[in-house]
């Protein structure tokens, strides 16, 4: 299983030359995991950049893979890898379901470099967290 975190998407939906390192996430969508965290970023993101109804587009590119809701025990141990990490909310809450969920995350953001079940792809502004 994968999941793409935000800033993949973002740059997946951008054609940015960072897509490259999440096009093979995002399309295989029969092993793709989408956290619901990432639905509400992406829309959030999108519908500030362009409007709601290209935010509804991605999203539902974003939902042909599996959307795993936050529960029980992923919101605990997303509070214990926040603490642990030094994770913000929505990045522990997208780390904890790959871990939990036995997936890989495909990122280019700076929180997750370093962790296990992580590919990070640095970006030319990787010394600045979002």
């Amino acid at each position: 299983m994968h999941i793409v975190d935000t800033s993949g998407w973002l740059a997946y939906f951008a054609g940015s030359p960072q897509a490259r390192h999440f096009a093979a996430a995002v399309e295989d969508t029969e092993h793709l995991l989408v956290p619901v965290v990432v639905i509400y970023e992406v829309f959030k993101k999108i519908t500030q950049a362009f409007d709601e109804n290209r935010a509804f587009q991605a999203i539902a590119q974003i939902k042909q893979g599996r959307v795993a809701d936050v529960d029980e025990a992923i919101a605990l141990y997303a509070g214990k890898l926040s603490l642990e990490k030094k994770l913000p909310m929505a990045d522990a809450l997208i780390y904890a379901t790959a871990v939990l969920h036995g997936a890989t995350v495909y990122t280019q953001d700076a929180h997750f470099e370093g962790l296990a079940q992580v590919r990070y792809f640095a970006t030319a502004a990787a010394g600045h967290r979002r």
